[in-house]
């Protein structure tokens, strides 16, 4: 029986926890990124400089003479995702309280791992599917902020798409089969992304020279980095949740 508190710990505190473990997720998002991902951008950038070279009207960047060089840009990594982390920390716990509010008890963290993966899935995975990740070597500079607009709205999407799913689980009826419910929620889900997909813009600038497996390769380790992301920062605020409670429960015990 998970253990159980009457009171809940001030957000303050729930919000510190968050932050905490979007930091620590964010650096071991940021070792699987440098170990799985940069080899892939090494290459890729390497075929754009190469192509540069070739021709030189391209409009192609050269690297070397970045304003921020490969090395900064490696260390600079773990800084992104750290910083990136401890913000989805603190949106993930702060969706906690919100939506522990309406609860009647205060649980052992499960919630937060159910937050997570409902990120992972709404805003990552669901557009991910319709705009994977590129390497630097592929895209169109002039159509970067289009696809960045579309790119954070098909996020808004997904995150919708959860929402239709979490609905069409709760309007079936807590008396319902299981099996029920799961399916009205994989319906309202998968309704609102396949229309979504449908509607949303499609983007086809891939070369038909690059490489298909540095591609393919590439976009793995981008949608590995995020899953290692969401995975650690659930973990983790689970369990920083957790040994709160645990404490706040033999805080709670009568003295005998």
């Amino acid at each position: 029986m998970p253990l159980r508190s009457a009171t809940a710990p001030p957000f303050v505190t729930v919000l510190v926890r968050g932050l905490l473990a979007g930091l620590l997720a964010g650096l071991l998002a940021g070792a699987f990124a440098y170990v799985a991902g940069e080899p892939h951008v090494e290459a890729a950038i390497s075929i754009e400089e190469a192509a540069t070279h070739a021709e030189p009207s391209a409009g192609g960047h050269d690297h070397d003479d970045a304003l921020v060089g490969r090395t900064g840009q490696r260390g600079g990594l773990f800084l992104a995702t750290s910083l990136f982390g401890a913000a989805m920390g603190g949106l993930l716990a702060t969706a906690y309280v919100l939506l522990s509010r309406r609860r009647r008890s205060y649980d052992d963290g499960r919630w937060a791992l159910l937050l997570a993966g409902a990120a992972l899935l709404g805003a990552v995975i669901v557009p991910f599917l319709k705009y994977p990740a590129n390497p630097p070597a592929v895209g169109d500079p002039a159509t970067i902020n289009q696809r960045t607009v579309t790119y954070l709205l098909m996020v808004l999407l997904g995150l919708v798409a959860v929402w239709a799913g979490t609905l069409g689980y709760r309007a079936v009826g807590a008396t319902a089969p299981l099996w029920q419910r799961a399916a009205a929620a994989a319906g309202g889900f998968l309704l609102v992304t396949v229309v979504s997909y449908v509607v949303m813009p499609s983007f086809q600038e891939v070369p038909a020279d690059f490489p298909a497996a540095l591609l393919w390769d590439f976009r793995l380790a981008s949608l590995g980095t995020q899953v290692v992301l969401w995975t650690g920062i659930g973990l983790l605020f689970a369990a920083l949740m957790h040994s709160d409670l645990r404490r706040r429960s033999a805080t709670a015990l009568p003295s005998r």
